[in-house]
């Protein structure tokens, strides 16, 4: 169905959440308060945040809770960014620990203000987790660490096991959307990610729902093939505030359904689509399908 330019308000049935109170939740919020750690979960009002922190999951959030752009979808707040923590590395591998993860999402801020966008402090994190926790694989969502040299490079000789970075909506969105950001910049950085590991698995996701029309999403699916990223995730945008852009349609979950077909048609080794999902949503099991069904690719070829 083509997107119209109707702006919608009114949550329907599938979207809806219950609201966090588990056992769970409770410890795994006063574990990351007692760390002085930040989460992306918290920062985006993540819908999901009731489901995956009860169950001790959480994408911690890196290099303070200040962005320094202001994304029109994004939660996060923007300003004068936090002074880098230097003890961040040891918090966050004393959360893994505490946790029992056996896989961790790391994320941050834009900081365009780091002369390396902080591609040494995901760097660190990294190092960080390998000597504490081995056995735990490692996410990492980064910026696009736009015009920073060596950044990437940084980032992905570190040696995380997914490098996850989200071009977010279609080109002809960009600027209303994501205008600091460049949609070719984005899917360079994912190929540039995998040319220096070329074992790593990267990802990327995509928000519907903010105007564009199913063709745009499949032309997307195509550049990101073209640019060989493994893992495709697609979910509802839901605006956080009045200030925030609209959602212009409600996607409803057959059309999830259509997404994920097509996404497979094109090659991608794991496809997550529907209207909770989020790029780390049940990221730990997402992990383990992908590594099997690069293995699985593998014993055919």
């Amino acid at each position: 169905m083509a997107a119209t330019n109707t702006v919608v308000s009114r949550k329907p049935n599938w979207i809806r959440v219950k609201a966090p109170g588990a056992p769970g939740y409770h410890r795994t919020r006063s574990l990351l308060r007692t760390l002085t750690l930040n989460t992306v979960c918290e920062e985006a009002a993540c819908p999901n945040i009731g489901e995956c922190w009860a169950r001790g999951h959480a994408t911690v959030m890196i290099l303070g809770s200040v962005c320094t752009r202001k994304c029109a979808f994004c939660n996060v707040a923007t300003g004068r960014p936090d002074r880098l923590d230097p003890d961040e590395p040891d918090h966050l591998a004393a959360a893994v620990g505490e946790l029992g993860l056996s896989h961790v999402v790391i994320t941050s801020v834009d900081r365009d203000d780091l002369a390396d966008g902080g591609a040494d402090q995901f760097a660190r994190c990294i190092g960080r987790l390998r000597a504490a926790a081995p056995e735990t694989t490692i996410e990492v969502l980064t910026p696009d660490f736009q015009r920073k040299s060596g950044a990437v490079e940084t980032v992905a000789e570190a040696g995380p096991d997914v490098y996850n970075h989200n071009l977010e909506t279609v080109p002809r969105l960009y600027r209303g959307v994501r205008p600091a950001a460049r949609y070719d910049h984005s899917l360079s950085l994912l190929s540039r990610a995998k040319e220096i590991r070329p074992g790593l698995f990267t990802k990327s996701g995509l928000m519907v729902g903010l105007g564009e029309e199913p063709e745009e999403i499949f032309r997307v699916m195509d550049d990101m093939r073209a640019h060989d990223i493994d893992f495709l995730t697609i979910g509802q945008y839901l605006q956080p505030t009045p200030d925030h852009h609209p959602v212009v349609r409600f996607v409803p979950p057959d059309e999830f359904d259509d997404f994920r077909v097509r996404a497979y048609d094109r090659g991608f080794l794991m496809v997550s689509a529907s209207p909770l999902t989020r790029s780390s949503y049940h990221a730990d099991a997402d992990f383990r399908k992908l590594r099997a069904a690069r293995e699985a690719a593998s014993a055919r070829a």
